[in-house]
């Protein structure tokens, strides 16, 4: 069914896809039944996931001893998305706090171009993180490989802060992955006579004096549309479009 409404303002709220890690054949996500993302990882050890909230490899049902996170998939990337996701770095420490609380003797690893804690309190997670055990190594895996009689994985990198390269084995892999703009974005666009930035996102009228308004009067821009943003930004410009909004009504 159709339905034509009669608006006085429009706020475009529409998001943003995930890369699909596909496209990187060095990592062997879609190969590999122990390279997952990061999405896969919350569903696994969520109470209401398949699995009750036990994490286990999806190859054999073992819980994993052996975890590599590994960041700037499709992100910082001149391949695929030039620009940083921004709440990737976030969400890996957290995604490890909570399987080091579970799995007290878990090794976990991740590999990271840089830490990006910008916000209030993310500084003191990440050094929450750093005191728990969880090694932190600087370095892009250049490939990873199988074992594929155990399905163990061996992750290839240079540790930038040794200067040398390093192997590490891991029984899962979890792939942190770029938030990208939407597939129908330059459609919408169109539609609403919104222009976007180089990297594919909307763009505001201007970033500082009229960061939430498009160049379009009446439609404003809120959360991930306008570029990757975490839930606390996203719930900031959604206020602070709908008070716009509620104004111009």
């Amino acid at each position: 069914e159709e339905v034509w409404l009669n608006v006085g303002t429009i706020i475009v709220a529409t998001g943003f896809d995930v890369f699909d890690p596909t496209e990187l054949k060095e990592y062997r996500y879609g190969v590999a039944e122990n390279v997952i993302t990061a999405m896969e990882l919350e569903r696994l050890h969520n109470s209401t996931g398949p699995t009750a909230g036990t994490l286990v490899r999806p190859s054999d049902g073992t819980v994993p001893k052996r975890i590599a996170f590994v960041q700037c998939v499709g992100s910082r990337d001149e391949r695929f998305y030039k620009y940083c996701s921004g709440f990737c770095c976030m969400y890996t420490i957290k995604n490890a706090l909570v399987i080091k609380q579970l799995y007290p003797d878990a090794d976990i690893t991740i590999f990271y171009m840089d830490i990006r804690t910008p916000s209030k309190g993310y500084e003191e997670f990440y050094q929450r993180a750093r005191e728990q055990g969880i090694r932190f190594i600087q370095g892009r895996p250049a490939q990873i490989t199988e074992d594929p009689e155990t399905g163990n994985l061996f992750i290839e990198a240079e540790d930038l802060q040794l200067g040398e390269t390093v192997e590490l084995e891991a029984d899962l892999v979890v792939l942190s992955t770029a938030a990208t703009p939407r597939v129908d974005t330059e459609e919408m666009g169109s539609i609403l006579n919104i222009s976007r930035d180089p990297s594919g996102f909307y763009m505001e009228y201007h970033p500082k004096l009229r960061p939430i308004d498009s160049p379009t009067d009446g439609v404003f821009l809120a959360g991930a549309a306008q570029g990757p943003k975490d839930i606390p930004a996203s719930v900031a410009q959604g206020s602070g479009a709908a008070s716009r909004a509620g104004r111009v009504l």
